[in-house]
């Protein structure tokens, strides 16, 4: 089967009642605090809910925009390393209002964190790439990708 074969068949698709309500994203970390400054205070991701001593973890849920799609840090008693996997694992947030953007960067830099060069060189011109406190990376970008 070759390519044209393969996008001119429809997408399958599970119906209307299997479209996720809401999305998490969940990841581990041994810095929570640091990941919510970074997360929460820098990039301005608002708080939705947070726990505490929940089966020896604690946790945070950072709304994505809103409730629907959000991210959740959690870390274990024991600890719960997560290094990140390579430098072009990528949260991107697109922010399109220019005002918007620049007083995000300069608020992240102001925080003290420093731009760090994108992996992928698409991201140079149209973005500010960060890293957060376990090595993840998270690109602020002034136009959407699509």
């Amino acid at each position: 089967m070759n390519n044209d074969d393969q996008t001119s068949r429809p997408a399958y698709s599970l119906g209307g009642d299997a479209i996720p309500a809401q999305v998490r994203i969940a990841r581990p970390t041994d810095k929570l605090e640091d990941v919510i400054a970074f997360y929460r205070d820098g990039l301005g991701l608002p708080e939705l809910a947070r726990f505490e001593a929940h089966a020896g973890y604690d946790g945070i849920m950072l709304g994505l925009p809103g409730k629907s799609v959000h991210l959740e840090f959690t870390q274990h008693a024991e600890g719960s390393p997560c290094p990140a996997p390579s430098f072009d694992n990528l949260l991107v947030l697109y922010i399109t209002v220019p005002d918007a953007y620049d007083r995000l960067n300069e608020r992240m830099q102001w925080m003290g964190y420093a731009p760090v060069e994108p992996e992928n060189p698409y991201w140079l011109e149209r973005s500010f790439t960060y890293q957060d406190p376990d090595g993840w990376r998270v690109v602020i970008c002034r136009e959407t990708g699509i």
